[in-house]
Parts: structure tokens; C-alpha cells; sequence
């Protein structure tokens, strides 16, 4: 049985614990009897942790703990659960994930009919006009795989427009309806860094790849400020629930730099207004830099639950939408212009890009850039040890978002240039499924190298990718310590021979997070004078078997020391 409890107690002097005492008249919030996983090394585990003014001021016993609360302190009795920092999510798209909440959900249909049924459905409730997104449709569910056309929806779908994205957010599917709105037909030549999936007759099908959707996004109406405040708080709410204290929040592809901007403009009035409970770290688009260092922002500029000073950048597609650039061909598509994938739109003026890099760098800015072909990452490491040389020696944090195929021989480059690989495990419980029919069997190996990586020496940072797979470290943490997949084929893990520990999964999820943002100073771990962000599990994981593991819940959130989410008064 567990409680959350104002405790009343006479005042009590501390002669056991002397360096406490400064603390005693301000500790607000005490958890007690529990299995504190600090990642602190220097005190790795313990019972008990003190809380004033939003940060911890004493992780030890529990006893020693007790004697710092004070009449009004609340005390949290742990009853031997197991405590960790609270989770860190390194790439999120946040209102995009947000808005998906109250989207169709396309996510878990096994068929293209059920697709159809699906979205015929949702249609029912919106008035002519209103446009269907999001979605994050899995073909590699359905039997046979194939890419659905227009023609599947059309006729459900005569007076809304459609424009909904496989889950990897790297193709999407438009209605005919939509293609007749943005003005693409036959005669629509195709763009670079991108594909119009085509028929034998030269029509597109409504599938648009990576730079090939701007031609239907540029005619899809911005969300409201309304909209986008309410896919905050919905954000929010879903975070907490699953134990998520801070996200480190990416710019996407096909979002406008104005509605980035609108998206720090809503941070902030939820900032201001006290309606903010979630850290974010706002990473803005890489070729929009000059905006941020005219004014003379650097990386980590702003307080500890909203900064600025990160920037995103992208290199190619997605594996699964075979745009993620490789060093050789697809093994499951014909030869032909795009057979190893598709550099990005950046990737394709490489000296611009490079420059973008270097101009960001010297002003001070953090680079990621999302790279998931082996080829792809190849040239960002030969962009940051370009950078390196001409910039000089600093703590850059250079980041790639992904990392998702690797040459063996770039491995050891991401320790030697000291770049962070920013990882999503739950990535590999959908991709494992068929990434072999894509690459074959060699370049299997170092696909999702977590322990390969972590052997070199490499900093890893994990998150989602939210909305593409959901915001729920423990799953994420799961993925990675057994690596089976979503079908159940390998219950004994998918390229086993890169499992890692729970151990390090967690330091991925806080300390390595709070790293790649700058932070590990402030959060991350368990320790004096560090934030207040704590999360309470119903399982050990330390101890659970993967089917307990796989099954482990959060009990409890605090942000900043205030608890945001428990889950028995949330079942209540």
C-alpha cells in the first residue's frame, strides 16, 4: 500500500546529519523507504531524498531523511518501490505529437481496407472542408505491404481534403481532393530530395517522399493558436504519465519556420502563465541559424523549463520509406535513380550546407542533424570533423539524430569527434520486422548498434521520436534491453549481439538526455542541488524479467518537486 501524506512532526534537531540543517525549515517533500537509482556514482543508490524549493537537498537513509521534515513537509512513502530521475526524452516533436492524440488513428491498422474503414470513419465528424492529418499509417503491417494509392480513398473522402503520413513522418498519403487543391497532377515535375510515387502512366498515386510533400503541406492550412495550446496541454498530460520530465523538442521537415516561431510563442505564454510542466529544449531549423545569432543567442539560452539555442538539420529520409541514404543499394526495391535513397534537400547543396554548420558552430549554436543511412552518416561525421578543424577545439555536443545504420568504421568516429548519437529504441521494435528484406543480413549488424556505440566510448541520448512511436521511456527501455520486435519473431532479440543493460538504458534516458542538451549539470541524476525531477515505478526494473519489465508502469511523476501525476489518483 503507498500514500502520498502531509506529515506532522515537532520540530527536530539535526545533530546526525549537520550539513542538512541549512535545509531544515525549507524541506517541502520527503520520499522515504524506497530503491532510489540515483546515477550518481558516487552514491549510486539509496532510500530516501529531500526536496526544497524544487530541488533535492538530501539523498541518503531514511531515517536521516525524516529528521529534516518539518510540520507541513509531505511525505511520500515509497514502500520500497523503485525511484529514477525523471525521464529525458532527447527527440520529440511535441505539437505534432500533441495533435495526433485527437487525430485518426491509423497507427495499428493491419490492412489497407481497415485503413480505409478507418478514415471513413473519422470523416463523419468534421464538416466539408476540414482536412484529415497526421494519421501514422504502417504498411508494413498489412499483407501484402504495398503502398496505398489515392484511389483508396477518394471516394470516402470526396469533400475533405487528406494528407496522412506513414508513422516515420517521411512519406505520406494525399486524397485526390488534396492533389487537386495544392495543383499537382501529371505535368508536376519532381523535386529534389524528394519522390512523387507514380503510376505506369506517369500519375501520382497521392504518395509524396520527404521534399516531394512540401508541394501538398504548403496548401494545408497552419493549426490555430487554439489547436496548438491544446496540443500542448494534451503533451503535456500524456508526458507525465509516462514518467517523461523534459523533452528536447525537434523541428520537423515540412514545418514552417513561422510555425516554429509560434511554437515558442506558445512555450513561453504557457511559461508565463504557470501552465508549463514539462522542461523543453526548442531546437529551430538549421538554415534559419542567422536569426538566432544575430541576436546573440547560444545553446542552452534560457531557464531551466525553456531554452533555445539547438538547431536541427537533415541529411535524408527514413528506412522505412527507403529515402534513408545508403552506401549501397536497397535490397527490395529495382535499380534506378533513388535505389540507395535519397540525400535530403540540404545534403543536396553540401557546401551550403556545410557552411550553415560552420556559421551556426562559430556562433555558438548546437548542431543535430537527422542522418539514418549509413551513407548519410558518414558525410555528417565528415561535416563535423570538417567543423572541428576549422572552428577549433570547444564542448560543441554535436549531435545525430538517429544514427539508425552505420558503416562498422564510423562507429569509433562518433567517440573520436565526441558526437552524441540521439537514438530511439522503440524505432527498432517496428523496423526490426524488415529492415533485413531492405539492407540484408551484413549491414544488419550495426543497425541500431546501442552496445557498439557504447563500447567506442560514444554518448548515447535516447527518446521517441513522438508522434512517430510513442513517448513511453520504459518501453523505449525494454526495446532496448531485449530488443524483440512488435511481431513477436524474436523473442530472444533482434541482432541480440547489441543488447544493452537496464542500467544503461536509463543513463541514455536521464544523464545522457540532460548531456546532449547541455544540462547534466541541473538534471539528470538523483544528487544535492540538482532538480527535483523524480519518477516512482511499480516495478523494479533492475530486478524485473523482460515480460515484468515490458509490463512496468509509473506510479508517480514530480517536476521541480511538485507531483504532476499519480496514478492511483489519476485511476480515481
Amino acid at each position: 500500500m503507498w500514500k502520498i501524506t502531509t506529515r506532522s512532526l515537532g520540530w527536530l534537531v539535526l545533530a546526525a546529519a549537520p550539513s542538512l540543517c541549512a535545509a531544515q525549515t525549507s524541506v517541502d517533500t520527503v520520499l522515504v523507504h524506497g530503491k532510489v537509482w540515483t546515477e550518481n556514482p558516487k552514491q549510486p543508490e539509496a532510500e530516501a531524498v529531500a526536496i526544497a524549493d524544487g530541488k533535492i537537498v538530501a539523498v541518503g537513509d531514511s531515517a536521516k531523511i525524516l529528521k529534516l521534515a518539518v510540520p507541513k513537509t509531505k511525505v511520500i512513502e515509497l514502500a520500497g518501490r523503485r525511484v529514477v530521475p525523471g525521464f529525458n526524452d532527447a527527440h520529440v516533436h511535441l505539437i505534432d505529437g500533441g495533435m495526433s492524440l485527437t487525430a485518426v488513428q491509423l497507427r495499428d491498422a493491419d490492412s489497407s481496407a481497415e485503413m480505409r474503414r478507418r478514415i471513413a470513419d473519422y470523416v463523419k465528424k468534421l464538416l466539408p472542408g476540414e482536412w484529415i492529418l497526421n494519421g501514422e499509417w504502417d504498411n508494413e503491417l498489412w499483407n501484402p505491404s504495398t503502398l496505398p494509392t489515392h484511389e483508396l480513398i477518394d471516394e470516402a473522402t470526396a469533400n475533405n481534403p487528406v494528407f496522412v503520413e506513414r508513422l516515420d513522418g517521411h512519406m505520406a498519403l494525399a486524397n485526390a481532393l488534396a492533389m487537386q487543391v495544392a495543383g499537382v497532377d501529371k505535368d508536376t515535375p519532381d523535386v529534389p530530395g524528394g519522390e512523387i510515387v507514380r503510376d505506369a502512366a506517369g500519375n501520382p498515386t497521392g504518395i509524396f517522399k520527404d521534399a516531394a510533400r512540401l508541394l501538398i503541406d504548403r496548401v494545408v492550412p497552419p493549426p490555430t493558436t487554439l489547436q496548438m495550446e491544446q496540443a500542448v496541454a494534451a503533451a503535456e498530460k500524456y508526458a507525465a504519465e509516462n514518467g517523461v520530465t523534459s523533452i528536447q523538442d525537434m523541428w520537423g521537415g515540412g514545418v514552417p519556420p513561422a510555425t516554429v516561431a509560434k511554437e515558442l510563442r506558445i512555450y513561453q505564454a504557457f511559461l508565463q502563465g504557470g501552465l508549463l510542466q514539462l522542461r523543453i529544449s526548442q531546437h529551430q531549423p538549421l538554415p534559419e541559424w542567422q536569426k538566432l545569432a544575430q541576436i546573440g543567442v547560444q545553446a542552452d539560452f534560457g531557464n531551466t523549463f525553456l531554452h533555445i539555442g539547438g538547431l536541427k538539420g537533415f541529411a535524408d529520409g527514413s528506412l522505412g520509406s527507403h529515402t534513408a541514404w545508403l552506401r549501397e543499394p536497397y535490397l527490395d526495391v529495382p535499380p534506378g535513380p533513388n535505389s540507395n535513397g535519397i540525400a535530403g534537400p540540404e545534403l543536396l547543396k553540401p557546401e551550403q550546407m556545410y557552411a550553415d554548420i560552420s556559421g551556426a558552430d562559430k556562433a555558438g549554436l548546437q548542431i543535430a542533424i537527422h542522418a539514418i543511412g549509413d551513407r548519410a552518416n558518414q558525410a555528417i561525421l565528415d561535416f563535423y570533423q570538417r567543423v572541428e578543424q576549422d572552428n577549433g577545439p570547444r564542448d560543441r555536443r554535436l549531435r545525430i539524430e538517429h544514427a539508425q545504420i552505420l558503416a562498422p568504421q564510423d562507429i569509433p568516429r562518433f567517440a573520436q569527434l565526441h558526437v552524441i548519437a540521439s537514438m530511439q529504441p522503440l524505432h527498432l521494435a517496428d523496423d526490426g520486422r524488415w529492415t533485413e528484406f531492405r539492407i540484408g543480413p551484413d549491414r544488419l549488424k550495426t543497425a541500431f548498434a546501442f552496445k557498439s556505440l557504447l563500447d567506442a566510448g560514444v554518448v548515447l541520448a535516447f527518446g521517441s521520436d513522438w508522434p512517430v512511436a510513442p513517448m513511453k521511456p520504459l518501453r523505449g527501455i525494454y526495446a532496448a534491453v531485449t530488443r524483440r520486435t512488435r511481431d513477436g519473431k524474436h523473442p530472444d532479440g533482434w541482432t541480440p549481439e547489441q543488447k544493452i543493460s537496464v542500467a544503461q538504458a536509463v543513463h541514455a534516458y536521464t544523464m545522457g538526455s540532460a548531456y546532449a542538451e547541455f544540462e547534466d549539470d541541473i538534471k539528470g541524476s538523483i544528487e544535492n542541488n540538482k532538480l527535483a525531477d523524480i519518477v516512482v515505478l511499480d516495478t523494479d526494473i533492475f530486478q524485473a524479467t523482460p515480460d515484468q519489465l515490458g509490463a512496468a508502469k509509473v506510479d508517480i511523476t514530480i517536476i521541480g518537486g511538485k507531483v504532476i501525476f499519480d496514478r492511483k489518483s489519476a485511476a480515481r
